[in-house]
């Protein structure tokens, strides 16, 4: 089954999260990009994939249409795993982490929709899981800055049926308020994007700890000190998760190692698609680190992440942006009524996505790579 051609898409869909935002992470939060990668075979099936994301989209797209697709035309989309060591391997002179490794996951999760679909299989059965049918969600809301905002942002969630709550802020006055508005029955966990110092964050953390975090998220700057992030751990009485930046099985290995984490959040979309996040969940396990993966996307990456929570972390709560989304090329699949999200038991991702809603929120026109 050979690789006959690959297509980009890079969409740009209104949002709303009920609220104004404060700027972070390069982002205002109003308008949500996202790359779709299209991978087509001689043999008629087609598989869709998702690369890392939001304002990295065009970085994302030129690694895909300049160097990563020309490599996979007249490959074999059934060699996943060859495939993807011999691209890790061709490109890593390029860097092991950032846009060329985001292609790569995009790459990978459309060749495993592919061997789902060949298979006849929902991409969980194929993986070995259980049918669960359903995963909790918790509401992963941005970054606010005012106290009374997050508190109303956070009763929002509660009302909408959400039992856990993070939250995107560097403040204590911020979590307070959010506590206080979910009272003590709701779980409640901070991603502060990577800004502080060692000293800095064992302060915080130990200012944090009376609103009984479930985890703090990401608090050393930079993400790769890894001792450093284990000293926050063992002096800042706070569980402590981060992944979402690191580069591949190794650098977890370095964080798990150095007893950085209670929790290890991967994010498919720039690991390495599904092959890498196999690889990483038994090492999690091994030592005794908690895997709940990261997920602030909706397009085919939100579809391969829910199959492989449902898989591998079926009791993990399972992120989702706390926005409302002028649409979607995936429509439902993208919801979560009463705080949960639903897992597809169709074949492959379980949905193509909609050609219309492509249309529609294009950026650019399509592009088209055959061999």
């Amino acid at each position: 089954m050979k690789i006959t051609a690959i297509e980009t898409h890079h969409i740009r869909v209104n949002c709303d999260i009920g609220a104004t935002a404060e700027a972070f992470s390069g982002l205002n939060w109003t308008r949500l990009d996202t790359l779709l990668v299209r991978v087509i075979t001689d043999q008629g099936l087609e598989g869709w994939g998702e690369g890392f994301g939001h304002s990295c989209c065009s970085a994302t797209r030129a690694a895909l249409d300049t160097q990563v697709s020309p490599a996979c035309l007249g490959q074999d989309a059934r060699d996943i795993r060859g495939l993807m060591e011999r691209l890790a391997q061709t490109f890593h002179l390029f860097g092991r982490n950032g846009p060329l490794v985001y292609a790569l996951s995009a790459i990978d999760i459309a060749l495993w929709d592919i061997a789902a679909k060949a298979a006849g299989l929902p991409l969980w059965r194929l993986l070995g899981g259980s049918p669960v049918g359903s995963l909790p969600a918790y509401a992963s809301l941005l970054r606010y800055g005012d106290p009374a905002v997050v508190g109303e942002a956070c009763i929002r969630a509660a009302q909408q049926g959400y039992r856990h709550v993070k939250l995107h802020e560097i403040d204590v006055p911020q979590v307070a308020a959010a506590r206080a508005a979910i009272g003590p029955g709701l779980g409640l966990s901070l991603d502060t994007n990577c800004p502080w110092t060692v000293a800095q964050a064992i302060a915080m953390a130990r200012r944090l700890a009376p609103y009984d975090l479930a985890w703090l998220e990401e608090p050393v700057w930079p993400p790769e000190d890894h001792h450093g992030l284990a000293r926050v751990r063992r002096e800042g009485g706070v569980p402590i998760s981060a992944g979402e930046n690191a580069a591949g099985l190794h650098d977890f290995r370095s964080q798990f190692e150095a007893g950085a984490l209670d929790i290890a959040q991967p994010s498919i979309t720039k690991i390495g698609g599904l092959s890498e996040m196999l690889r990483i969940a038994p090492l999690a396990d091994a030592f005794s680190v908690k895997l709940v993966p990261h997920c602030a996307y909706f397009g085919p990456g939100w579809l391969a992440s829910l199959h492989l929570h449902a898989t591998l972390a079926p009791g993990a709560p399972f992120e989702r942006l706390f926005m409302d989304l002028e649409a979607s090329p995936y429509h439902e699949l993208v919801l979560a009524p009463g705080g949960s999200v639903r897992v597809p038991d169709q074949p492959g991702l379980g949905r193509d996505p909609d050609p219309e809603v492509l249309h529609r929120f294009r950026v650019s026109e399509p592009s088209v790579l055959r061999g």
